[in-house]
């Protein structure tokens, strides 16, 4: 049998290669499949953004994280996880989609597809660490599939002396105001509450509340957008309906994990909060030899689990894997925010 390995795992972000690396560091071979590049949800974070975290909170592996400042870049952290893969020497199979997971526990074979074909993997565990960035919560409103509508913010520079909003009221959604302003372009903020999310950092809060007070950000809240336009975004409040002049709109609403994958497989979800039905102490499904790591496994919730406290799912996963038994825990660790 061809591609053979202990332990396969499916997501190749922070947490799907701490899988891999701790499935290596305890005597078994490992693959990461991921149907983009590296980190590839990191990769799509703001160009010029840092971390909220410190560095000793992204490590895996026991490889220490250097940086130049107080808080991880982007940058930085996409070169540490390079460092990572290349110290462990971990096999990748990067821009590659996984359709589907056929077999039981011990002979389990993963299909993927790649723009040259497709392939076949076989595993004897499999560990999905597929994260939640690439599906973004939809508005649900006429136009938010128009071409100048996106649900990820990289680079202000295309925006300058344009006309821009911005829809949504916590961290990344001020972050991307602050950035359009300071990149020249003119931004409206629409946020259906009352004011900006109480989990903003700390360094950000009072920032965008300043931009808004001089009147530098304009911002609309206690209001609901209803329809986007090619050039123009309808919105209600106060029982007043009202046009804002747009060429490109940042609806930053938040993300979930591709649930649909994981039912696919068979991993059984609760029906309100979506989170897998796994065992707590091992992470293992209802799937016998498929486990769930990191985000995923707060379904809905997805504030529960990041980088600081899901990079331990895979000392976890591993330590059952070879019988070691529940690991200590690790201690807990404050939600980016807040």
């Amino acid at each position: 049998m061809t591609n053979l390995y202990d332990v396969i795992c499916i997501g190749a972000g922070p947490t799907g290669l701490a899988c891999a690396i701790e499935a290596k560091r305890a005597g078994m071979t490992s693959l990461v499949i991921d149907k983009g590049c590296l980190c590839n949800s990191l990769y799509h974070y703001p160009t010029n953004m840092n971390f909220f975290t410190t560095p000793e909170r992204m490590e895996i592996g026991d490889i220490p994280m250097t940086i130049s400042g107080g808080k991880p870049t982007r940058v930085e952290a996409l070169k540490y996880y390079r460092r990572a893969v290349e110290h462990y020497g971990i096999a990748l199979r990067l821009y590659e989609r996984v359709e589907r997971i056929d077999g039981k526990e011990g002979d389990f074979v993963v299909h993927a597809k790649t723009d040259s074909g497709d392939r076949q993997y076989h595993g004897k565990k499999i560990v999905i660490a597929t994260g939640y960035y690439d599906l973004p919560n939809p508005l649900g409103i006429p136009g938010e599939d128009l071409p100048n509508v996106s649900h990820y913010f990289t680079d202000p520079h295309p925006y300058w002396n344009q006309q821009v909003v911005v829809i949504g009221g916590k961290n990344s959604a001020a972050e991307a105001a602050l950035e359009l302003f300071r990149g020249g372009a003119h931004v409206t903020l629409i946020h259906r509450g009352s004011e900006m999310g109480k989990t903003l950092k700390y360094w950000v809060k009072p920032d965008i509340e300043n931009r808004i007070r001089a009147g530098e950000i304009r911002a609309m809240f206690d209001t609901h957008v209803t329809r986007i336009e090619p050039h123009q975004v309808l919105v209600q409040n106060s029982n007043h309906e009202t046009a804002v002049p747009s060429v490109q709109v940042f609806a930053m609403t938040g993300y979930h994990p591709d649930f649909s994958f994981l039912e696919r497989q068979g991993i059984e979800l609760d029906p309100e909060t979506r989170r897998p039905k796994v065992n707590s102490e091992t992470l293992e499904t209802n799937r016998p030899g498929i486990y769930v790591a990191g985000v995923v496994v707060g379904g809905r919730n997805t504030s529960d689990i990041f980088i600081e406290n899901g990079r331990f799912h895979g000392r976890q996963i591993a330590a059952a894997m070879v019988g070691k038994g529940r690991l200590q825990e690790a201690p807990p660790v404050a939600p980016p925010g807040e």
